[in-house]
């Protein structure tokens, strides 16, 4: 077992380039349904570790600091980028399964109920390297 983070990626779906916000309301709702429906059976397999939708890019922002003067915060991510990072599953499972709830979240709902083809990334969380004994 392993710990696994699921990127929900939005744009470039092979089903689906309409923003959600310009959804009929009953497919919003149907959508929803769905992640919900996911979420809760994850939480009774004692899969879930977290779940979580993330606010759209235009409220993201990126910082950088060097350790001197002050941290530089700008707006992200790019404007002209056609995909942003929608939510995340974290899991707790072996690869397989991490790939088999990757497939079921992708085919989510959409606009008229058809899977919208959504890109998930599945990547393996890494532990902290062991400190050097001194």
């Amino acid at each position: 077992m392993a710990k696994f983070l699921l990127l929900m990626n939005y744009g470039g779906t092979t089903n689906c380039d309409t923003p959600i916000d310009q959804w009929a309301p009953e497919d919003i709702k149907n959508h929803l349904d769905f992640q919900q429906a996911l979420g809760k059976e994850l939480a009774d397999n004692g899969e879930l570790v977290d779940a979580q939708g993330l606010a759209g890019p235009d409220l993201a922002k990126n910082v950088v600091f060097t350790g001197t003067g002050a941290p530089v915060v700008t707006d992200g991510p790019f404007p002209e980028s056609k995909e942003l990072l929608a939510g995340y599953w974290m899991v707790d499972t072996t690869l397989e399964r991490a790939l088999e709830i990757a497939a079921t979240a992708s085919a989510a709902p959409g606009p008229g109920g058809v899977p919208v083809g959504q890109r998930i990334e599945v990547r393996e969380l890494m532990s902290a390297p062991a400190a050097p004994d001194l």
